[in-house]
C-alpha cells in the first residue's frame, strides 16, 4: 500500500511525554505478561534456549560468544512480534492464545521481512566488528569465558572494554533509533518499512531524554536476563516486548476512521 494513499498516510508522532513514561509502559506491559500468560513465556523461553544453546555451542569461541548475547539487542525487535500481537489481542478483546501469533508477520509479510533483513545485516555486521575489536584491543591472546569474565570483574584490558562498549553501543543506537515502534506500526496499520523506521526516528527525536531513559531499561533488563545464565530471558524480554506495544501507543497518534 503507498505510504502517501488516504488509507495508510504518514503517522502523526507526539511528542512531550513526561520522562516516566518508560515506566508506565513497563507497568502495562507487566500487565499483558500477568493476563497472558504462558503464550507470553513460550518467547521468553524461546530466547532463553536460543541463548543457552549458542553458548554451549560457542563456548569455546568466547569472541563469538560476546558477539551473540549482545546481538540479542539488535535483534530482539522483530523476534519480540508475538509479544506486540499478544498485547494487541488483550487491547482488544481477542482470545489471548500462542498459536495465533506465530505466523503474524505474515500479515505485512514485505515490509516486516525488509526490516528483519535490515536487523539481520547489522547483526552481521556488528559480529564481525566484535571480532575485529578483539583482533585490535583485546591483550594476550584469546580468551576462555571464565578468563574474560574475571578481567571484566578486575578492569583489566580497559582499552579493550571501552573499544567494545562504544562500537557495541553505535550499533544498539542505530537499531534503537529505527525500531523503537517500526514492528508494532507495520504489525498493526500495515505500514511501510521506510515510512515506520523514519516514525520511528522521529518519535526518538522528539522525545529524546525520555527515549534514552526507555534504552536504558530495555538494556538493564537483557543484561539481568544474560546475566543469569539466560534464564531471567524467560521473564525480562516478554517484559520489553508487551511493554514496547504500549511504547507505540503512547508515541504514535492512533489513525483515524476513514
Amino acid at each position: 500500500m503507498d505510504e502517501t494513499s488516504p488509507q495508510n498516510p504518514f503517522p502523526v508522532v507526539r511528542d512531550g511525554l513526561p520522562l516516566a513514561a518508560p515506566i508506565d509502559w513497563l507497568r502495562r506491559g507487566a500487565d499483558d505478561l500477568k493476563a497472558c500468560g504462558w503464550p507470553s513465556l513460550f518467547y521468553g523461553l524461546c530466547f532463553a534456549a536460543t541463548g543457552v544453546a549458542l553458548l554451549l555451542a560457542l563456548r569455546h569461541a568466547v569472541q563469538l560468544v560476546t558477539a551473540v548475547t549482545t546481538g540479542f539487542m539488535l535483534v530482539g525487535p522483530f523476534f519480540a512480534i508475538g509479544l506486540y500481537e499478544l498485547s494487541r489481542r488483550r487491547e482488544t478483546g481477542e482470545a489471548l492464545a500462542l498459536l495465533p501469533t506465530l505466523a503474524v508477520w505474515r500479515g505485512n509479510l514485505s515490509a516486516i521481512g525488509i526490516f528483519s533483513l535490515i536487523l539481520i545485516v547489522l547483526y552481521l555486521l556488528w559480529a564481525r566488528a566484535s571480532l575485529v575489536m578483539f583482533a585490535l584491543f583485546y591483550q594476550g591472546g584469546m580468551p576462555t569465558l571464565e578468563g574474560l569474565i574475571a578481567q571484566i570483574a578486575k578492569f583489566d584490558n580497559i582499552e579493550f572494554m571501552i573499544a567494545y562498549l562504544l562500537v557495541g553501543a553505535i550499533f544498539a543506537a542505530l537499531v534503537f533509533a529505527f525500531s523503537v515502534v517500526s514492528i508494532p506500526m507495520m504489525l498493526d496499520r500495515n505500514q511501510d518499512t521506510v515510512t515506520a523506521m523514519l516514525a520511528s526516528f522521529l518519535a526518538l527525536a522528539r522525545n529524546l531524554p525520555m527515549m534514552l531513559l526507555w534504552g536504558c531499561l530495555i538494556v538493564l533488563l537483557t543484561a539481568v536476563g544474560v546475566a543469569t545464565a539466560f534464564v531471567g530471558l524467560i521473564v525480562t524480554l516478554p517484559l520489553v516486548g508487551h511493554a514496547t506495544w504500549h511504547a507505540y501507543r503512547a508515541l504514535i497518534e492512533p489513525r483515524t476512521a476513514d
